[in-house]
């Protein structure tokens, strides 16, 4: 199955089930500007635009980039954020049109090369760009128990196959001052949202006996650890932050 075509069926838990970023994790991005309002952020892989508002929010004109359809039709309305239908490695936007490009959560499905490259075209001179995850932090003991449930019931093992984001950057030319920072971050869920929250999943099961045995084991935990109803995931958000060189060069779309 192509990348753009996992989420497909998953897009309406994806929206409801998925963490948001901490304030800290933002302020990074914004380091130094004077005036978010005068940027343009452009988010790669936007999905349903949990990162695109927040981005938004901060005053800056934002431009998703989300090459699947249900994600995109998932996606609150938001002012100062349009979406566009494309690609990371070909965004069709208009060279040295960006000051910020950023991906939340899906580096990884990209081609790696190609989007960095991409990621060059459309910044201007000296802008950044910045690759940012959620990451279980398993030293948490019902995180480490939902961790175990996703390890079990994985189809696949895209998950272990997540980047180093410093590496990423140092591996291509034309990128400088990478630097990562670490934020702490947690997700508060009720029982329907940890069952969004791992049907959002791509690669763990989402119909049949399989989800049913899914289902059940969540449940397992929830019982185990909610309180008052609820139970709480901890992660750290990372964020991995590189400017472009100020060269300036042209590529064509």
């Amino acid at each position: 199955m192509k990348a753009m075509e996992r989420f497909s069926n998953r897009a309406e838990d994806y929206a409801v089930g998925r963490p948001s970023y901490p304030k800290r994790a933002l302020d990074v991005l914004f380091e130094g500007t004077a005036d978010p309002a005068a940027m343009v952020v452009v988010d790669l892989g936007a999905g349903t635009g949990i990162s695109s508002r927040l981005l938004a929010e901060r005053g800056a004109q934002v431009i998703a980039v989300e090459p699947n359809a249900s994600m995109r039709a998932n996606a609150q309305p938001c002012p100062r954020l349009r979406w566009i239908d494309a690609t990371a490695e070909a965004t069709t936007l208009p060279s040295v049109c960006a000051d910020l490009v950023t991906s939340f959560q899906a580096f990884h499905w990209f081609s790696h090369e190609a989007a960095l490259d991409e990621m060059l075209r459309i910044l201007r001179p000296g802008g950044h760009a910045a690759v940012v995850y959620n990451e279980r932090d398993e030293d948490h003991p019902f995180t480490h128990a939902y961790g175990e449930i996703v390890r079990r019931f994985s189809t696949d093992d895209t998950e272990p196959r997540r980047h180093n984001g410093r590496e990423t950057f140092a591996a291509f030319p034309r990128w400088f001052d990478v630097r990562v920072v670490k934020v702490p971050n947690e997700q508060r869920l009720d029982r329907q949202g940890l069952r969004a929250r791992a049907r959002s999943t791509s690669y763990l099961p989402h119909e049949g006996t399989a989800l049913e045995r899914l289902d059940a084991e969540l449940d397992r935990i929830f019982e185990q650890c909610n309180t008052s109803g609820l139970v709480t995931m901890r992660m750290h958000t990372s964020v991995t932050f590189a400017q472009s060189d100020a060269s300036g060069a042209i590529r064509p779309v």
